[in-house]
């Protein structure tokens, strides 16, 4: 075989390899959205972008469901120009006018009031998210948005749940769909199924024009990289374990936890049963077969 004919067919086996993850993506994303009501009928859906491959990732794949989708609904891209030193704000909207998505930019120099609030040195991601996140509400309430979509994936919210757990002292994540704090936006997460290694094969295939996060010059959330570490550790030692523990996130028994406000052990009587099929309280847990944590994650397409 000549250069020539096996090069045509490395480009034709890598054009195979890109259509099988964008099928499984479309596929991840639309059981998700199915499986927790994130977009109905005439909704007008904001997605926010970073200009990182999550964000890339979801705009894209929310186009090609919507062509197909059972519902109708739009999308408005926006993207904040948070005047961070070397920010190249001409790649985005040239971007978004080549695919014929409508967009808003909105500049707002939060970074130099995160300059003057945050000591040098220090971590200034938290104080960023919060000043980013009220302008997400307030122009999605002008531009007339029902529904708000970021980036985050599967191992983002398993990492905020271990975050919580180890240095906040919580048995909290971060939900697939909520409702913010003042009751008037709903933000939903389609990538919720999906994991970053995936988006990090799209984003290289689809060779989305990314922007590098770290313009600001603040420090990463070393934190929140000690647990993403670990995870992938486990994930190398265990194959499918960051599945697993996903799912876990989605049978919950509260029961067999230890909050008196989610579940009313106070009150509990003779013959209560702590849950449905009686009481299994003192049973041992069945342990998964050698290869069980290889299960793969059971998607639904509504």
């Amino acid at each position: 075989m000549d250069s020539a004919a096996a090069t045509a067919r490395c480009e034709q086996k890598a054009r195979y390899e890109a259509n099988k993850l964008a099928k499984r993506l479309r596929s991840a994303v639309g059981a998700a959205i199915a499986d927790y009501r994130m977009i109905e009928e005439g909704d007008k859906v904001m997605v926010c972008l970073s200009g990182g491959k999550d964000s890339y990732a979801l705009l894209d794949i929310l186009l090609a469901l919507r062509d197909k989708a059972p519902v109708r609904f739009e999308l408005i891209a926006f993207n904040l120009d948070q005047k961070q030193p070397g920010f190249p704000g001409h790649v985005l909207p040239e971007y978004l006018k080549s695919r014929g998505v409508p967009f808003h930019i909105e500049e707002q120099d939060t970074y130099a009031v995160v300059k003057r609030v945050i000591p040098e040195g220090k971590t200034t991601c938290s104080l960023c998210s919060r000043l980013r996140r009220g302008i997400i509400y307030r122009v999605a309430k002008g531009l007339g948005c029902t529904k708000i979509a970021l980036g985050h994936h599967r191992d983002d919210m398993l990492q905020t749940l271990f975050l919580n757990m180890f240095y906040g002292g919580k048995l909290k994540g971060m939900p697939p769909k909520l409702v913010s704090d003042d009751g008037r936006h709903i933000v939903i997460r389609p990538l919720a199924y999906v994991c970053e290694r995936d988006l990090e094969e799209y984003a290289k295939a689809r060779a989305f024009p990314l922007i590098p996060c770290n313009l600001c010059g603040s420090q990463p959330n070393l934190q929140r990289q000690v647990i993403k570490d670990m995870l992938q550790q486990w994930e190398k030692k265990f194959p499918g374990r960051i599945e697993t523990m996903f799912r876990a996130l989605q049978n919950v028994v509260p029961s067999h936890l230890a909050d008196p406000g989610l579940y009313d052990f106070a009150g509990l009587k003779i013959r209560d049963a702590p849950f449905p099929g009686g009481d299994i309280a003192f049973d041992e847990d069945p342990l998964p077969a050698e290869g069980g944590d290889r299960q793969r994650f059971p998607l639904k397409i509504g």
